[in-house]
C-alpha cells in the first residue's frame, strides 16, 4: 500500500525506482474515491491532471509525490472559494507561492481540500462542499480551518500539503487528526496568493505552513516552502539553517495560565517531557509569567478588528453567510467601534508582552504544551466541564492562540491515543525564526516514541 508511507519514503522509493509517480498517483486516487465519500474533505479533485503530471520527467525533490492544498490558496485558472458562495465567480490569474514551489519541486497536486467560510472556524463546514468529518471518529471535527487538509493527510488520501493558521488553524486540524503540522513564524513561508490576504494587520498573526503524518515529513515540506518572496510584506530573508541544541532547556507547560486541560492532555506532555529527557534534553517545569492578556488580546485583532470587514462583506452581498464564517463575529459588539489609537496601544501592549516572554526564554527557548483543552470535539459541540470549569469555544483554544499573536513558531507532533481512539497532539513552542529547533526537537520526540497509530477507517459504511 504506497499511499501509507510517508512523504519522506515516498521520495526515496521513487529515487531508488521502487515506485512509480504513476503507481503513487493511482494508489492515492484509489483512497480518495474510497474514503471521501464519507470525509468530504475535498473541494476539487485533479484525477486526470494528476496522472497527466505523474508522467513527466523527473523534476525536484518532491518528484511524484501527491499533495493537496488547502482551498484559501491560488491555483492558476481555479476560485480560491474559501468556504465562500460570494466568491463562486472567482477565478486565480497566477499559483500562489506556496503552490508555485510545490510544482517547482515535482511535486502532484491532486487537490484542493476544505475550510470553514472565511477561515474564520475551527471546525470545518459551509454551503458549498459542506461538513468534513474526522477519521478517527466521523461523528467528530476533523478541526479548522486546515479541516480539509488534516481529513485528507490522515486518511492517507494525501502524502502532505500546505495550511494556514491564523489561531491555531493548523495545529488544532493536526491534533485532531493525528498528524503533525508547522505554524511558522510570519515571514518564513511566504503566503502570497492566499484569500483572505495574508498582509497588514492580519499577516501579524496569520501565516501558510506545512503538514503531513510525520516531524520529518513537514520538515521537508518546510524546507522547499520557506525563502524570500518581495511579493510578501511579512517575507524575511532567512535561509533554512542548523541551529545548536546544546545547553537549551525545554520549558514544560502542563497548561495554558489557568485554563484547565483534559487530563488525557496533560499526560500527554508528561508523555513527551519523559521521552525527550530521555533522548538527552533537559525539561523543567515552566510557567510564564505576563501572559495573562494574551487571549483577550488575540481576539481583539482576529475577531473584533475583522468583524466590521466581515459585516460589511455579507451587507453587500445581499446573503446568508454560513455560521462558521460568522460565529466568533456575533460574539462580538456591533456597535462596537474600534479607534485607530485603541488599535496602537494594542500593538504596544502585545510588544511589551512579546519582549518579556523573550527574556523568559533566554531559559527556556523551546516550550513544551498542550495544543487544545481536549480531543477532537462532536460536530457543533461548545461547551464543555473540565475540573469543574465550564469552558467554552475560546477558552479551549487558549493555548494554541498566544502564538499567533506574538508570532511565534509552533509545531504539533502526535503522541498518543485515548482509550476512546481519539489522537492526542502536543505543541512545541520556539522563539521567532527557529523552526529549524523546533522541527529537530520534533523529529526527536517521534523517533522516542516510536510509530503512531493511524485511523482505522472501520465502521464508514454504517455512517453512510
Amino acid at each position: 500500500m504506497p499511499h501509507r508511507l510517508t512523504l519522506v519514503e515516498m521520495t526515496e522509493h521513487i529515487r531508488q525506482r521502487k515506485l512509480s509517480p504513476v503507481e503513487l498517483v493511482d494508489a492515492h486516487l484509489r483512497q480518495i474515491a474510497k474514503l471521501n465519500p464519507y470525509l468530504n474533505a475535498f473541494v476539487m479533485q485533479f484525477s486526470e491532471e494528476a496522472k497527466t503530471t505523474a508522467n513527466q520527467p523527473a523534476a525536484g525533490v518532491l518528484h511524484g509525490i501527491p499533495v493537496t492544498v488547502k482551498d484559501s490558496f491560488d491555483m492558476q485558472g481555479l476560485p480560491t472559494l474559501c468556504g465562500s458562495r460570494f466568491r463562486l465567480d472567482h477565478v486565480a490569474r497566477e499559483d500562489s507561492t506556496a503552490v508555485a514551489r510545490l510544482k517547482a519541486e515535482g511535486a502532484i497536486i491532486l487537490g484542493k481540500t476544505n475550510c470553514p467560510e472565511f477561515l474564520a472556524n475551527w471546525e470545518t463546514d459551509n454551503f458549498i462542499t459542506g461538513r468534513t468529518n474526522n477519521p478517527w471518529d466521523l461523528d467528530r471535527t476533523a478541526g479548522g480551518s486546515s479541516g480539509g487538509e488534516s481529513a485528507a493527510i490522515a486518511s492517507f488520501c494525501s502524502a502532505g500539503g500546505i495550511g494556514s493558521d491564523g489561531g491555531g488553524s493548523i495545529r488544532i486540524p493536526a491534533h485532531f487528526c493525528g498528524i503533525a503540522g508547522l505554524k511558522p513564524t510570519p515571514g518564513r513561508v511566504p503566503a502570497t496568493g492566499h484569500f483572505p490576504e495574508i498582509s497588514h494587520p492580519g499577516g501579524l498573526l496569520g501565516v501558510a505552513g506545512p503538514m503531513a503524518r510525520t516531524v520529518a515529513d513537514v520538515k521537508l515540506l518546510f524546507e522547499v516552502l520557506s525563502g524570500h518572496d518581495p511579493l510578501d510584506p511579512f517575507s524575511a530573508p532567512v535561509p533554512v539553517r542548523k541551529l545548536s541544541i546544546e545547553n537549551q532547556c525545554i520549558g514544560v507547560v502542563e497548561q495554558f495560565l489557568d485554563e484547565p486541560v483534559e487530563e488525557c492532555m496533560r499526560t500527554a506532555v508528561t508523555k513527551a517531557a519523559r521521552l525527550l529527557a530521555s533522548s538527552g534534553f533537559t525539561t523543567d517545569r515552566f510557567l510564564p509569567a505576563g501572559l495573562e492578556e494574551a487571549r483577550e488580546l488575540w481576539r481583539f485583532f482576529f475577531v473584533e478588528l475583522a468583524a466590521p470587514f466581515t459585516r460589511d462583506v455579507v451587507k453587500r452581498k445581499q446573503a446568508d453567510a454560513h455560521w462558521t464564517g460568522t460565529e466568533l463575529m456575533d460574539m462580538t459588539d456591533p456597535n462596537r467601534i474600534i479607534t485607530g489609537r485603541e488599535v496602537v496601544e494594542n500593538l504596544g501592549v502585545r510588544d511589551r508582552m512579546r519582549a518579556a516572554l523573550m527574556q523568559q526564554m533566554k531559559r527556556y527557548p523551546v516550550l513544551l504544551m498542550p495544543v487544545c483543552a481536549t480531543t477532537a470535539f462532536p460536530h457543533g459541540k461548545r461547551s464543555w466541564e473540565i475540573d469543574d470549569h465550564k469552558l467554552g469555544l475560546l477558552d479551549l483554544m487558549s493555548p494554541v492562540t498566544p502564538w499567533n499573536l506574538l508570532g511565534m513558531p509552533s509545531l504539533v507532533v502526535p503522541m498518543d491515543v485515548t482509550p476512546e481512539g481519539l489522537p492526542i497532539g502536543v505543541q512545541i513552542v520556539g522563539r521567532p525564526y527557529e523552526e529549524e529547533l523546533l522541527l529537530h526537537i520534533g523529529e526527536a520526540l517521534e523517533t522516542a516514541r516510536g510509530p503512531f497509530a493511524a485511523p482505522t477507517l472501520a465502521g464508514f459504511a454504517s455512517k453512510s
